[in-house]
């Protein structure tokens, strides 16, 4: 177990939205399944424009080169380590008081469905960033790399943060549900009192990406996001188009689950904006049935995987779309009637920017420490498994 002392860990996450590097840094007190975790700082780093617009390039396996790839994986190295060391100063540390770096690093490809090969069955995944550039330009062991451990187990590599989650949030008496909400949506289920092989959670489906992916589109002029959920405010759903992108088929799989921009990304959106050139949709009213969308679809996975097993007692949202007041109107009037309380991380005195940042902070100490990090009742793996490859 983690030695019963303080330390200082930072936490590096860039997620599907592609917004940029979030950098937390926490102390870490206390042992084994009860840590505290106190956020001493946290900032947000945007990606310069050419890096972003390379990354959603390889997005794209026919423009995901070795030689692309590679470079990418050593520049994305270098801007997490100038991260990390600027959270340092803003919590008034040095390089030298931190314990590690945790740093999910950005995927550019997750394919946890069993590939069959010659009797094997085949899982990978793709996240770049290199751990040991962060290593060198900090002098901080860098923990990396988190999923693969959890795919040789069996697993799908994902979701990660509901150990964390587990460690952090989970109560005697209430159910609770957290739904982060980034460019996919996940949610986990912390039944009241439980054990660790009764959490479980999954990917919901599209959180910000369609929404992202379509404002993008449709208003140009560098506009990424329905700032504020100011366009699908003023638009109106339309049922029809809800009704059929209701039909997409992740919906329904059995868990455990997981997704991404392979299903949810440029081609779907491609489809999307192909039916409203035929129905002569406005656009204010796709952003408006997409946001409606991702509000459904956590709906959804309440009443088809949740509710029938565990009756929840609320829901803290966090993530970017936790920020989008449109989209959590729209997740109130799916959950309350069926008595779930919606909250924002900011309602329990938290931060839902720092959430996953924190997460991988977490979870890189009890990698350091040797220690089983994933929820197999999660993942799908056949055993815990200390997850994250360390660089010195």
């Amino acid at each position: 177990m983690p030695a019963n002392r303080r330390r200082y860990a930072v936490g590096l996450m860039s997620g599907t939205s592609v917004d940029g590097i979030d950098a937390a840094v926490v102390e870490i007190a206390g042992e084994g399944d009860r840590p505290s975790v106190r956020l001493l700082a946290f900032e947000n780093s945007a990606y310069p424009e050419s890096v972003r617009n390379e990354i959603f390039e390889l997005f794209d396996p026919r423009l995901a080169t070795i030689d692309r790839v590679g470079r990418m994986n050593v520049r994305l190295g270098e801007l997490y380590a100038d991260a990390a060391l600027s959270v340092i100063a803003k919590a008034g540390l040095d390089s030298k008081e931190i314990a590690v770096v945790g740093s999910h690093g950005q995927t550019i490809y997750h394919a946890p469905e069993a590939y069959p090969e010659n009797g094997r069955d085949l899982r990978y995944t793709v996240q770049i960033g290199e751990g040991s550039v962060i290593a060198a330009r900090t002098g901080i062991p860098c923990v990396s790399d988190f999923r693969a451990a959890d795919m040789a187990a069996g697993g799908q590599g994902a979701p990660l943060v509901p150990f964390t989650e587990w460690l952090l949030y989970r109560e005697d008496e209430r159910t609770l549900l957290l739904q982060n909400i980034g460019g996919i949506g996940n949610m986990t289920v912390l039944p009241a009192g439980c054990l660790p092989d009764e959490v479980f959670a999954f990917d919901t489906g599209p959180g910000n990406m369609i929404i992202d992916g379509v404002v993008s589109r449709l208003y140009g002029g560098g506009r990424k996001m329905d700032a504020g959920g100011q366009i699908a405010r003023s638009g109106t759903v339309d049922e029809e188009l809800l009704r059929l992108l209701q039909q997409e088929e992740y919906y329904e799989l059995p868990l455990p689950k997981s997704t991404g921009r392979e299903r949810f990304g440029a081609a779907y959106v491609d489809r999307l904006l192909a039916y409203r050139e035929q129905h002569g949709l406005r656009s204010k009213d796709v952003v408006a049935t997409v946001t409606k969308l991702t509000a459904w679809s956590i709906g959804d996975a309440y009443r088809r995987f949740v509710q029938p097993r565990h009756a929840a007692d609320a829901l803290i949202v966090g993530g970017g779309g936790s920020y989008n007041p449109t989209l959590v109107a729209f997740l109130k009037q799916e959950m309350e009637p069926m008595g779930v309380q919606v909250l924002l991380q900011e309602d329990i005195g938290l931060n839902s920017d720092a959430k996953e940042a924190v997460a991988f902070a977490l979870l890189a100490d009890y990698a350091l420490a040797g220690l089983p990090n994933n929820l197999p009742s999660v993942t799908g793996a056949r055993r815990a498994a200390v997850l994250g490859k360390i660089s010195y």
